[in-house]
């Protein structure tokens, strides 16, 4: 955590029980009907989190499309287009004709899960109900996932997972703007499952504790761990997926603007890519064709043969001139076969 963060959140630990004590009254006048909450005749699926930042959602958003598409459901992906410029209350950002916006109109991870999803739907819009109704009624979606829904109570939901980072967890624990916490521990009462995602023989132990201190806390809500199941590098215009375990004499220079970029420059190195140098950027960064040209000059620099960043980052630099040879390492999530039956079983009691 930079020092900068760790100075937000000491000063702003003073609010954070006003902030807290918002979001629980929110919560409330959802639970009494003050706030109206909307019903879809199809399930739903809501992937969100507690902590501010990344925690796996969108390849876990992807697994789950992939995972009920292969047992027979049309779903379709309900996002809210963070940082996405599209404004309409309802943006189709693919239908099963292919894509129909672009990252800059639908937001980095919208696009990027319509580029990886070909013929699952994905929509945007502020007030995810619009999309979600649309998606039923014209594009004739049977089951609906909620990216980053946790916190959007205005959607009912049947099946609610909320994600940590087997490595962050709960962070400092405390509530925004104090910490990392979205809302105070007691909303976890809403969710019907957690999935500790990223895990790895580093955190494994870690992560399986803190998997504990949840089962103690909410007893009758499962805890399912989730790792990488796969990794691929690959020239994002070439089909060809390179070995990972023999990339050849390739000196990579590594870059992204991800949520935790030490994660992935980690991944890079455990897999034995020779890495001449690695520049994190702010989560979200515009790329610029002066930032890109910054890159290829940092990399040269550090006589790196190559560029390679994430699937994230590609899509906002995929019509920007790059002058080095560019692959993206892509990371595929693996679910244990109890999260999958846990999944199934749901949807089967619920309909």
């Amino acid at each position: 955590m930079s020092n900068n963060l760790n100075l937000l959140f000491f000063l702003g630990r003073p609010l954070s029980p006003l902030y807290g004590l918002a979001m629980k009254v929110r919560e409330n006048f959802y639970a009494r009907g003050l706030f109206l909450r909307h019903s879809l005749p199809v399930p739903v699926i809501s992937v969100g989190n507690l902590v501010l930042g990344g925690t796996g959602k969108t390849p876990t958003v992807r697994y789950l499309a992939e995972f009920l598409q292969a047992h027979g459901y049309n779903p379709a992906i309900i996002s809210r287009g963070y940082h996405g410029k599209a404004k309409g209350s309802v943006n189709i950002v693919s239908d099963a004709g292919g894509i129909l916006l672009g990252p800059e109109q639908a937001g980095d991870e919208p696009y990027m899960l319509a580029r990886s999803l070909p013929g699952i739907p994905v929509l945007t819009g502020k007030r995810r109900i619009r999309p979600s109704r649309w998606a039923v009624e014209k594009l004739h979606a049977d089951i609906l996932i909620l990216d980053d829904g946790f916190q959007h109570l205005a959607v009912k939901r049947d099946i609610d997972l909320v994600l940590f980072d087997g490595s962050v967890l709960a962070g400092n624990s405390r509530i925004f703007p104090g910490g990392v916490l979205r809302e105070p521990i007691f909303a976890l009462h809403r969710c019907n499952a957690f999935l500790l995602t990223g895990i790895t023989d580093q955190n494994r132990n870690k992560a399986e504790s803190f998997g504990k201190i949840l089962q103690s806390r909410f007893a009758d809500t499962p805890v399912f761990y989730s790792s990488i199941g796969r990794y691929e590098l690959k020239d994002p215009r070439d089909v060809t997926v390179a070995e990972i375990s023999a990339p050849g004499n390739k000196v990579f220079f590594g870059f992204c603007g991800i949520a935790n970029p030490a994660r992935f420059e980690e991944s890079l190195k455990s897999l034995g890519i020779q890495l001449a140098g690695f520049m994190a950027l702010s989560d979200h960064v515009d790329y610029k064709q002066s930032l890109v040209d910054d890159i290829c000059a940092r990399a040269r620099a550090a006589r790196a043969t190559h560029l390679v960043t994430t699937e994230k980052d590609y899509v906002k630099i995929e019509r920007l001139k790059v002058s080095l040879p560019l692959e993206i390492l892509e990371i595929r999530a693996r679910q244990e076969r109890v999260f999958d039956e846990f999944i199934l079983e749901s949807l089967r009691t619920r309909s």
